[in-house]
């Protein structure tokens, strides 16, 4: 569902029989007769979608997360914020960028369209950058030949479709300026080299039962989860490189997050189900 359209032609037509009403019906109509529904609805709404397009076109849009690929830094049930102008200004509905202000950097937490289907919205950290050779042997990343580097930060256990108990290691990894955890499950199995598939640039990239060597075209991104065992990202055709265009903006802060069993509607749930620590906390 494409959010932006359905906001920009609700704006369109409620301003649309507003401006209407101000040059020509107003005109017509008796002094003291009430305004049709549709015109009262109307000046109520337009503000109301006037403002929050702008808001979510220009500066920041919600997104929910809606899978564990990002574990532990970003939690199922967790609503974030994404700042939308970080990474330059664009047109809405069209996607046109008119302004730029920052390029992306290493270690930052990006919401971006699904490049198979620009209609599904995806969240990764950046890993590699344009022309950067992403190395990825034996569950340990390399960047343009040198480690990342990492430190054992205990265990951290999940339950997954709640009921699969998880069992991984936990690792701290400094990703440019970022420090931020990742998962390992060391009952992983190899590589699945089976699974990868032709997608654009595959030529780029070398794969064998042990991980892969993949260089970044111009003008993509390459993206991970930090569940590394557990995500689907540009490791794998189903995502591949991400252009700049499909950039969405960077995760800011959690808003709001509830777990399991409860859902931001339910209010009577909240004090049992809402993560209390989580909330306006920064997306590291």
């Amino acid at each position: 569902m494409n959010f932006a359209l359905i906001m920009f032609l609700l704006l369109v037509l409620t301003g649309g029989i507003w401006l209407l009403d101000a040059v020509v019906l107003q005109k017509g109509r008796a002094r003291r007769k009430t305004e049709p529904w549709w015109i009262e609805y109307s000046k109520s709404f337009f503000p109301v979608i006037l403002v929050v397009f702008l808001l979510r076109s220009f500066l920041v849009e919600p997104f929910k997360i809606p899978s564990g690929s990002m574990l532990p830094t970003l939690l199922i049930g967790d609503f974030i914020l994404v700042n939308k102008y970080t990474y330059g200004i664009r047109l809405p509905v069209i996607n046109v960028k008119v302004m730029d202000i920052n390029t992306p950097q290493r270690g930052e937490v990006m919401v971006f369209r699904y490049p198979v289907n620009p209609s599904l919205d995806y969240i990764k950290r950046v890993v590699g950058l344009p022309g950067d050779e992403v190395t990825y042997r034996s569950r340990r990343l390399f960047i343009n030949g040198k480690e990342v580097p990492v430190k054992r930060a205990g265990d951290y256990n999940y339950v997954e479709n709640g009921v699969n108990f998880v069992a991984t290691e936990r690792y701290m990894e400094t990703l440019g300026s970022h420090e931020h955890a990742i998962l390992i499950r060391p009952d992983a199995g190899s590589f699945p080299v089976s699974a990868v598939r032709s997608f654009p640039s595959r030529e780029n990239c070398a794969y064998n039962d042990d991980g892969f060597v993949c260089k970044v075209p111009p003008g993509h991104y390459f993206m991970m989860g930090d569940n590394r065992d557990d995500s689907a990202d540009s490791r794998f055709p189903q995502v591949g490189y991400v252009p700049f265009e499909n950039l969405i903006g960077r995760a800011q802060i959690i808003f709001f997050s509830i777990g399991e069993g409860g859902h931001a509607w339910q209010l009577w749930r909240w004090p049992s189900a809402l993560r209390w620590h989580r909330l306006f906390t920064l997306v590291r």
